[in-house]
């Protein structure tokens, strides 16, 4: 597996392999493993969609569970899902993490703050609860960023796409909440919104990432049967689901009226067809690659692979694709203080992999 994945990155060396590439596993495997985020230099919280969350050393392996956790609705899709430190490197550090959360009507995307005090969360509330409750287990969305001290949470459609272009719903949109919960007065200016709403017109965001020189909110998101997008949030703006796709219904036939542009619906930056099925996303930032330097790496389920997105004027131009089919379907990526890249795959045996050199 190490010479297939070294021989792969080096093509994509115009100068030729200037050092091997290694992939390792990290610690023992983890059941459908869904989000992760960094504590320290050495230390990462990995979530389990079944409602486990974990502390991973990522030197040794060493785990240990997390414990405080609220009940998820962990039916299909659902469950616990993202993960987020907000302030790490302090001894007691503020943890973010969406689930899905059982409701009277079925279940709804929903975010919880907390304090990390030792392997217990403590000082715990929910912050946001979704209004788009629905016994459909799929397409809770649900990734999460925070820029200038706001929270971005992504939400799907559970499956009622018309939910998308409901500026009542929170189906289908990006919200921005302030860290407490509250909701800012600079969202946007639509009459017919909700005050929390960012965007609307997504169909199952769970890709988020922040541009690290523009802090600009990247997204992507699963179409149906293609259609798979890159959004650049704006504020205010309606990025067209489930009226635009490049995708076609799964029963066949087009999505709407087949268009996939329409003036006063913004245009997706990057599409796929057919769909990869996009999870997680980070910027390359880091020293140990420098061939990766700011390109965008996406996450692929269906094809079980990451995906190099090259940037030109603040725009993908291009891809390539490596680690093809190699450890499975590939959830999340983050990004290690050392450079390395920390690959989550999500399988039964799913677990922590580390590309480094």
């Amino acid at each position: 597996m190490r010479i297939l994945i070294f021989s792969l990155l080096c093509s994509l060396i115009s100068s030729g392999c200037i050092a091997e590439v290694k992939l390792q596993r990290v610690g023992s495997t983890l059941f459908h493993p869904w989000g992760m985020s960094l504590l320290n230099d050495t230390e990462a919280l990995v979530t389990e969609r079944r409602g486990k969350l974990f502390r991973i050393n990522l030197s040794t392996g060493e785990r240990r569970e997390i414990s405080n956790l609220p009940k998820a609705f962990t039916e299909r899709q659902g469950g616990l899902l993202d993960i987020l430190v907000h302030n790490p490197d302090t001894p007691k550090p503020d943890i973010y993490f969406c689930y899905s959360r059982h409701t009277p009507n079925g279940a709804a995307t929903a975010v919880n703050r907390a304090v990390l005090d030792g392997d217990t969360l403590v000082r715990q509330d929910v912050i946001f609860t979704a209004n788009n409750s629905s016994w459909d287990s799929i397409h809770f969305g649900c990734r999460l960023a925070i820029v200038n001290r706001h929270l971005f949470v992504s939400l799907g459609d559970r499956g009622q796409r018309h939910s998308a272009q409901d500026g009542l719903s929170h189906g289908g949109s990006v919200v921005r909440i302030k860290l407490n919960g509250t909701i800012p007065d600079d969202n946007h200016s639509k009459e017919n919104w909700l005050p929390e709403l960012l965007t609307k017109g997504h169909r199952n965001p769970q890709g988020m990432a922040v541009h690290p020189k523009t802090d600009d909110i990247w997204v992507n998101e699963h179409g149906p049967k293609g259609g798979d997008e890159i959004n650049i949030l704006q504020p205010g703006e309606n990025y067209g689901w489930p009226l635009l796709s490049f995708g076609q219904e799964y029963s066949g036939g087009q999505v709407g009226g087949g268009e996939t542009s329409k003036k006063g619906y913004v245009d997706s930056v990057w599409h796929w067809t057919p769909s990869i099925a996009p999870s997680g996303m980070a910027f390359y930032e880091g020293g140990m690659f420098p061939e990766f330097a700011g390109k965008l790496l996406v996450s692929s389920l269906k094809f079980r692979s990451i995906y190099l997105v090259d940037i030109d004027n603040g725009k993908p131009i291009k891809e390539t694709a490596i680690l093809k089919n190699e450890i499975g379907r590939i959830r999340d990526i983050e990004i290690a203080a050392d450079g390395s890249i920390l690959i989550l795959t999500d399988e039964d045996r799913g677990g922590i992999y580390r590309l480094y050199r």
